[in-house]
Formats: structure tokens, sequence, C-alpha cells
């Protein structure tokens, strides 16, 4: 089953020097940390803040590629995790089919977040059990953990 997820922000990770983008049930308790690089959470801060740049960064040129081709990214889909590994897939409606391309998850929320676009991910994958430290510091977090990624 899916459930659909909202971005609740971007957190950084001291012990890991990488930055965690946090996904959240919509009408519920469960969440699914995602580990990504400084670029990607640029980039979804941006697009989370509202940004525009002067020139296109990548999420925005895929966004005005699909754009310019008239097709539309109905929904993103978390699917998996494979040596703790996210993956992710965009769900595209060309006009005639449906197409759907292999995408690393942070790349995918870019994209939904400019397009406005819901994320899903398959339920089992919130069942997967974190460690107790990670569970701990998540319960614990306050609105001011959620600073400026930037």
């Amino acid at each position: 089953m899916l459930v659909q997820m909202r971005v609740e922000g971007l957190l950084f990770d001291p012990r890991s020097s990488m930055y965690i983008l946090l996904l959240k049930e919509i009408g519920g308790k469960r969440n699914l940390p995602i580990w990504i690089g400084k670029p990607e959470a640029d980039s979804i801060a941006l697009a989370l803040g509202k940004v525009v740049t002067p020139r296109p960064l990548t999420h925005d040129l895929i966004k005005n590629i699909f754009d310019g081709l008239s097709v539309k990214v109905t929904k993103i889909l978390i699917t998996e995790m494979v040596d703790n590994t996210y993956y992710a897939l965009m769900c595209i409606d060309t006009g005639n089919n449906e197409v759907k391309i292999d995408s690393r998850p942070s790349d995918a929320v870019g994209v939904a977040l400019r397009l406005n676009v819901p994320i899903f991910v398959d339920d089992e994958m919130l069942e997967i059990k974190k460690t107790d430290e990670l569970e701990e510091w998540l319960k614990n977090l306050k609105p001011e953990d959620f600073g400026n990624v930037m």
C-alpha cells in the first residue's frame, strides 16, 4: 500500500556530515529519514523556500524540460532500500502512457517540490526498523533543528 508523504524538513547530521531529508506521513506519525548530499539538500532548500535563481539549476532544468515537452509528472514513488540506499521512481504521463523513470529520492523530491507533485512511499518502507539511537534523535527534534541548510 502506498502512503503519501510530505517534506518535513532538512537536518544536518554531524555524525556523518550529511543532510537528512525528513519525510513525514500525511495524516500520520511515521517518518522516513533519507541521508542526502549537500548539493541535493541545497536544491531542496531552495524549493522549500520558493527561491528563484537567476538561471535554472538542475532540478529547475528538469522541470522546464517536462513543461516544454508537455509531459506531466504524476507522482514520486520511493520504492525500496537496497544496501542502505533508497530507490525512487518518477511517474510521468506522456499523454499516451505512463513511464517510470529511475531516480535518486533526493532528485525526485527536488523535482516534485518544483512541480507540486505528491510523494508516496511503500508502506513496507516505513516499517523498516530504525536504530534506537536514530529513533530517539528523531523523537527529540525541535523546530529550531530545522535550520537553514545553505
